[in-house]
């Protein structure tokens, strides 16, 4: 903290534009404390107030621009690369697919407010086809309303934050070490959790593509569950055929009556490490039915060859 202040007070507003631009386009440097300690000097200048306001939405945009100009282009493939370096690479993407199925494109003007939404929300907007007028459009209230709120809370508090510095100073590198400890416990609880997720998970039985072609054709009772929140941009309107769209926020009450008795339910989505289509699975196993996942999931059903069917798509607007 004691860092960021003092970037804050050499630099200003050239402080508030590259802590924000280098946040969102991916790197792990709090932005937030700027927006605050602008809205503090901003306390005894207005116009400084503005100024912050206007740097930090220009530099949020250009690197929301870039990452959604690289999500039309590349697709999963960028979201698969931002998962790696999460620190729940497993779920982010079906989270954020999740926030998109049920707000749309409203999740745009809550991302930057969702601890990892906030860079997934404009690759995957580009992923998912969004237009470019609505996300700018979107981006922007999203983006206005984040930057505004940290330095109105900076400007509403700014007496608490500047005795809160004051101490801060005093302890020195005590309260460094205090802050890197907190941190170094958070980030191991959540690797902790991380790793007993992936473990029962991993014990989920998977099917082949061959497999699963195998099974279609010989007409099992079988259920194909399309699990993915919305189609993906190489694969617009498109599923494996017989599939049936499940989604996965509903799935551990959504009605199954007009399921075939004693059906087998293979899982599939378009994520890395197929990571809905096993937590689906897990759900549907803890009703009672048979499942196995698509190992690869749509990629894998394409890369060995199968066709896919036409199917309703989402569309944003």
């Amino acid at each position: 903290m004691t860092t960021l202040v003092e970037l804050f007070a050499e630099h200003g507003l050239l402080a508030v534009f590259f802590g924000v631009l280098v946040e969102q386009l991916g790197a792990p440097l709090p932005a937030f404390p700027f927006l605050l300690l602008a809205g503090v000097a901003a306390a005894n200048d207005g116009v400084l107030a503005v100024k912050a306001l206007l740097a930090a939405t220009l530099a949020s945009m250009i690197a929301d621009g870039l990452w959604f100009l690289a999500g039309r282009r590349y697709g999963r493939r960028v979201l698969a690369l931002l998962c790696r370096i999460s620190i729940s690479p497993d779920s982010c993407v079906r989270q954020s697919e999740a926030s998109f199925a049920r707000r749309g494109v409203a999740t745009l003007v809550v991302a930057k407010f969702v601890p990892g939404l906030a860079t997934l929300a404009p690759p995957l907007a580009g992923a998912l086809g969004m237009r470019s007028g609505s996300f700018l459009l979107f981006n922007l209230a999203g983006t206005a309303l984040w930057a505004g709120s940290g330095i109105a809370g900076g400007l509403l508090f700014h007496d608490q934050i500047e005795r809160l510095l004051e101490h801060l100073g005093d302890l020195g590198g005590l309260a460094l070490r205090v802050v890197v400890a907190v941190l170094a416990l958070y980030l191991a609880l959540r690797a902790w959790r991380r790793w007993g997720t992936a473990r029962r998970l991993a014990r989920l039985p998977r099917v082949r593509p061959d497999q699963l072609a195998a099974l279609i054709a010989s007409g099992s009772e079988l259920v194909i569950a399309d699990v993915r929140a919305a189609a993906m941009h190489d694969t617009p309107g498109q599923r494996i055929p017989g599939a049936r769209h499940l989604e996965l926020a509903t799935m551990a009450r959504a009605s199954t009556d007009d399921w075939p008795a004693g059906a087998e339910v293979v899982t599939y989505c378009a994520c890395p490490n197929d990571a809905s289509a096993l937590k689906a699975a897990q759900i549907l196993g803890e009703r009672g039915f048979r499942v196995r996942v698509l190992a690869g999931g749509i990629d894998g059903w394409l890369a060995a060859g199968y066709q896919l069917e036409v199917a309703p798509t989402l569309a944003l607007a």
